[in-house]
């Protein structure tokens, strides 16, 4: 169901929301008093993706409350992506931006990235600083070496192009409507459902952008606040994120980290020496009692396994090769290799 249409804006902001009722109102109140200077009109349309809390009623509440635009629908279909296509298609403005239901928006922030939009026609979207807004003192070892699990970004007061030569990976990117529907909006099974983290479907539409010759900008003067629950400050939940974008990693099937000079169970070979690498020297560290640099290895091998047991997993339900095969080549890879 859809409340409020509107007629065409510049601007929507697309809000994939899951039981977050809280978090949502006080995102909205920072959504619906962005400034426009009277030049943009804005929307908020808001997807709520299956929420079985109060996050109808927050929707509502500020859409009677008006002057803003806010519209509500509902996607049925549990997860980020299936509600980022879901708002893409509803989307009326000609540049979207991605505002998850925990972000807190400084006033200037739409009116920063539409004013960006018009100085950079030649880029097909924008990203800035993602900055945290800690709900508890963070750890110490929680430096900004770890902010990508838990999506947080600041690469610095130099503006830069990112592009199939540069890929640099922004976050909670402002988007050409147009040619993220070229691409092919978001694939489904990179997104994360209920009880799920570490998803790719990001990532992957960046690359499917710089692959068709298209390229980003980013700001530094264009950010906002991100909020981090305790939770996310935890070495429990890093480990769990890690692993599960490891398993993300390997259903999108990145084409540079794919090539390699061999596969086993349709692992390409540097996955298993990497993963090698990180064990030896989490062991290491961990004898010498260097905790920070031993959980360092730890997670990347974390996110090695990740990948590693979702190929294993795949190889067996597809039944291509059996496992006698596939060890027995792995065997004579290695053999060859040490020959050499």
């Amino acid at each position: 169901m859809v409340f409020n249409e509107k007629p065409a804006v510049d601007v929507t902001l697309i809000v994939c929301t899951f039981n977050r009722a809280r978090d949502l109102h006080e995102l909205l109140e920072t959504a619906v008093v962005q400034e426009t200077g009277g030049e943009f009109t804005y929307e908020v349309l808001v997807v709520d993706n299956n929420s079985t809390d109060e996050t109808r009623e927050v929707v509502e509440h500020f859409i009677s409350a008006g002057p803003a635009s806010v519209r509500y629908l509902f996607e049925a279909k549990q997860g980020k992506s299936h509600a980022l296509n879901t708002g893409l298609k509803a989307a009326q403005g000609h540049i979207y931006t991605i505002v998850d239901d925990d972000f807190i928006l400084p006033s200037s922030w739409v009116l920063n990235i539409y004013r960006a939009f018009r100085l950079h026609p030649e880029v097909s979207f924008i990203g800035g600083k993602v900055l945290p807004l800690w709900q508890e003192d963070p750890p110490p070892w929680l430096t900004r070496e770890h902010w990508s699990a838990i999506a947080m970004a600041d690469y610095g007061e130099e503006e830069f192009y990112t592009d199939a030569d540069h890929q640099i990976c922004l976050l909670a990117c402002s988007f050409r409507t147009a040619d993220v529907k070229a691409a092919g909006g978001y694939r489904p099974e990179l997104g994360v459902t209920s009880g799920q983290i570490g998803g790719t479907e990001d990532i992957d539409l960046l690359q499917r952008l710089w692959q068709s010759g298209r390229k980003g900008i980013y700001l530094p003067h264009i950010w906002f606040h991100h909020k981090v629950t305790a939770d996310r400050g935890t070495k429990q939940y890093h480990r769990r994120w890690h692993q599960e974008h490891g398993v993300f990693y390997a259903v999108m099937r990145e084409k540079e980290f794919e090539s390699s000079s061999a596969r086993f169970f349709d692992v390409p070979a540097h996955v298993y020496r990497q993963a090698v690498r990180n064990a030896a020297a989490l062991i290491k560290h961990s004898l010498l009692g260097k905790s920070d640099q031993a959980f360092d290895r730890e997670i990347e091998l974390r996110f090695l396994l990740g990948f590693m047991r979702k190929r294993y997993q795949d190889f067996r339900a597809t039944g291509s090769s059996s496992a006698v095969r596939e060890v027995a080549t792995m065997c004579r890879f290695l053999l060859k290799r040490n020959s050499t």
